[in-house]
């Protein structure tokens, strides 16, 4: 975690107005965007992580939110630790049953006497198109698949009539660890429950958090949306880029699409990468979303099919 305090020149946040300090919160997230290459924004804090008194009193709220932001994630970085560990996990488990298709797919079509050779440097050469066959067949998410060059200068050495031919327990077993064991273990890594959570009476808070929001807002402005709303084609590169299979952004653009006009506003973009996070962790897209996950703002509104750019 990046722990950085803004500041102008040889002076600290805290000596500055609140318009100096947007201005340069502004230019040191563009400077950023250009230098990290993440779909996310970097979460930088603002404050004044001392014991002196502040100079420009009307920054003290905003100060005391973002410190209690940044102690609350240093609280949770053990388990955030875990969390990460689990999903580059499940990344590298999705990629070995892409390839374990890939191979058996590639023994499946070698011929059992003659014409193997022209065979071999056909598929290789083709392999985008057996990659597709494969994701059509399997239902395997493109995200899965690695780099068709790379794989076709792998290839070259190996014979593919000695390759592994299909064992549907072997798939069945990778099949039941994606959606079963590794959900399991990240329900363990679940947050202890709060007192708030036991009460009979809970306040329906909104699932993403203060923190959250402005790293996806931070994106969401990032993509110059039209009268405050991102259109399908803009919306759709990010989402494409979490890595979610194309049926699943599909289910979760017809969720999130409250208006149902085929845009999504600064909630509704957050949502949906909330989801695509959640998605990419191994949990199964929601078929109804519950209270929790419905911004405020729009509990009243359920209509019906929405435009959908998936």
């Amino acid at each position: 975690m990046a722990n950085r305090s803004v500041h102008s020149g040889d002076k600290e946040c805290d000596q500055i107005t609140t318009q100096q300090l947007m201005r340069v919160y502004g230019a040191l997230m563009w400077s950023l965007g250009k230098v990290v290459k993440t779909p996310e924004v970097m979460r930088v804090y603002l404050g004044s992580f001392w014991d002196k008194p502040l100079r420009i009193k009307e920054n003290e709220k905003l100060f005391e939110a973002e410190t209690a932001d940044l102690l609350d994630d240093l609280l949770s970085l053990p388990r955030n630790s875990a969390v990460r560990k689990v999903n580059e996990l499940v990344k590298r488990c999705r990629l070995v049953r892409a390839h374990a298709y890939i191979i058996s797919h590639l023994q499946s079509k070698m011929p059992l006497l003659w014409g193997k050779d022209d065979t071999k440097q056909d598929l290789i050469k083709n392999l985008k198109r057996e990659f597709n066959e494969i994701e059509r067949v399997h239902k395997i998410p493109p995200g899965d698949f690695p780099s068709v060059q790379k794989m076709q200068e792998l290839l070259q050495v190996h014979d593919f009539s000695s390759f592994e031919s299909k064992s549907d327990r072997l798939f069945d077993i990778m099949n039941n660890v994606l959606t079963i064991e590794l959900p399991k273990l990240m329900k363990t890594l679940a947050p202890p429950k709060t007192q708030l959570e036991t009460n009979p009476f809970p306040v329906n808070q909104w699932a993403i958090t203060d923190g959250m929001k402005q790293g996806y807002d931070e994106l969401f402005v990032s993509l110059k949306p039209q009268n405050g709303c991102l259109t399908g084609v803009v919306a759709r590169k990010p989402l494409m880029e979490c890595g979610v299979a194309v049926d699943d952004l599909r289910k979760i653009w017809e969720l999130v699409d409250f208006e149902k006009d085929g845009t999504l506003d600064a909630e509704e973009f957050a949502l949906a990468m909330f989801l695509c996070q959640r998605v990419k962790s191994g949990e199964p897209v929601p078929v109804v979303l519950d209270e929790t996950l419905i911004p405020p703002t729009k509990r009243h509104r359920f209509k019906s099919p929405t435009k959908n750019p998936f």
